[in-house]
Formats: C-alpha cells, structure tokens, sequence
C-alpha cells in the first residue's frame, strides 16, 4: 500500500512553535453562543496506547472518504491496528487489518476525492486571499479554494477546494492508482502542503496532537507497539461514558478575532496552518 511521500519542501512554522517564540496577548474566552457541537457520527474517539486521541471528519470534502471511515470503525476494523510506519516532522500511518503496511479490507477501492466544489452554502471562512486563491476553515479542516469570484463564471457557480496538509489533519494513504484508497489513513504530526491533492483529506485531530506526535518512528516501526486500542464513533459511546465535545465556530466573531490576531503576529509568514480552533472536552 502506498505511502505518503516524503519529500524536500520548506515547512511552515507550527503553532506549537511559533507560541514558544512569541508570547499571545491575552483575550476573553468565547461565549457560549460562539461554540458548536459537531455531529457526533462525525466526531471519532480513538484511545491509542499513548494516550486519546479525538478527530472530526468533514464530509463535505469526502463524502466517500468519511462513509468508508465510519462504516469501518463500526465494524471494529480498526480496533488494535498498529502505526506501522512513523516519521517525525511528517505523519504516523496506521489502518492496515494485516499490520504490514501492505493490506486493506475486501471492500471496494475508494474513488480519489483530492478536491471538492464549494458553493455560497458550504461552511467555509477564510482567512487570506494569496495569490488569487482563499485559505481558510471549513469546519476544523484547512482549506485551499479557488478565490469565490470564480464562481461568476463556473458552469454550477462553484468552485474548487481541498484540505491542505496542516498539523493534525487526517488523510488516506493509497497505492500508484489514484482510487486505490481502501482502509490505511494518517495523521500529520507537522504541515507538509506537498500533500495537497495528491491524498485525500478528509479530517483533523481536535484533542490528541501531542498522542500523534509522541508515537515511535520508524519506516517501517521497528516491533511496532503504539497502537489503536479501540476506535468509537462519538455516536456510538455509551451515554454514561460519551465525552462532551465542542469546538469553536470559525465563523464566529471570536474566531475572527483570532484570525486578525494570528495575522498580525505572523506578517507576511501567516499560513492557515497557524489557526487552531479552541476545543472543549469534558
């Protein structure tokens, strides 16, 4: 099964680092009305070895990408999966029912799904308009578009997007076949834009970062022992032991805020990368 690539790119400062070399200035937390509760079909629960991790998929990017997704960790398939191939500054790959790097599931190959078609609907908020395109939020998720005026002249009055590669994003490993996607995903420890529409995103860590990163490396995993112990839809847990999530909403005014606030630290470095939404687990 294919692997990500890894390949020479600059990489982009990560919000980690940038808050160890620039002290935030202090803002009032968001008010009630400012956060929203995803779908919990859409919020997954992931208890690894190294500790929980919690992801929100995105259908509107990849809705066969999530389907699939749910319709595995239903069936247990990705209970006990190993991170078989790990690479620092890169991504931690795992979802593989043989463990090798080489398997999948006998089900049908998924359609590539690099981009998507964007229209006035869809729950998009940008953040900076480079070079002709728009980046921002849709979701969790960051995102590339084309800039909306393009729509005036598309035939469905859209136009096209993708996830792009940030910190915690989710992404589907597949073979040379472009639809050879099947079961195997990964999770971006660091931004790596050399990714974008070469893989389908269709995710992001909202809790857990720090899990992903202190997974053990190794291409392949020497021995692997860092593992998914159990993989849970927020929908399926039980009552009694559901977590309460919520993330603030990108478009709201705090968020706005936030976006002006991480513009003017970064200048003309600014990515999308550098915005993370705040998340609230109970």
């Amino acid at each position: 099964m294919v692997r990500p690539p890894v390949a020479a790119v600059a990489v982009l400062s990560s919000l980690v680092a940038l808050g160890a070399a620039q002290a935030a200035p202090k803002v009032a937390p968001p008010t009630a009305a400012e956060w929203r509760a995803p779908a919990p079909e859409d919020v997954v629960v992931i208890d690894t070895s190294k500790g929980r991790v919690i992801l929100e998929l995105v259908p509107e990017v990849a809705p066969g990408h999530v389907a699939r997704f749910q319709e595995l960790t239903r069936e247990g398939v990705y209970d006990g999966r190993t991170f078989f191939r790990v690479i620092d500054r890169f991504m931690a790959q795992t979802g593989d029912p043989d463990d090798t790097g080489e398997g999948g599931t006998k089900k049908p190959n998924l359609k590539a799904e690099f981009t998507f078609r964007r229209d006035a609907a869809t729950p998009f908020v940008a953040a900076a308009a480079p070079a002709g395109t728009e980046v921002g939020l849709l979701k969790s998720l960051p995102v590339v578009s084309q800039a909306w005026s393009w729509a005036q002249v598309t035939s469905d009055k859209k136009v096209s997007a993708w996830g792009t590669y940030c910190p915690g994003v989710v992404g589907e490993a597949r073979d040379e076949d472009v639809d050879s996607a099947n079961s195997q995903f990964f999770l971006m420890r660091q931004p790596y834009p050399s990714l974008d529409k070469r893989y389908t995103a269709f995710g992001r860590v909202l809790v857990g970062l720090d899990v992903v990163r202190a997974i053990k490396t190794g291409e392949p995993v020497a021995a692997p022992q860092d593992r998914m112990i159990k993989v849970r839809l927020l929908a399926d847990i039980p009552p009694a032991e559901r977590p309460s999530v919520r993330v603030v909403d990108a478009a709201s005014p705090w968020f706005k805020a936030e976006i002006a606030r991480k513009r003017a630290a970064r200048g003309a470095d600014f990515s999308v990368c550098d915005l993370d939404l705040a998340v609230d687990v109970r």
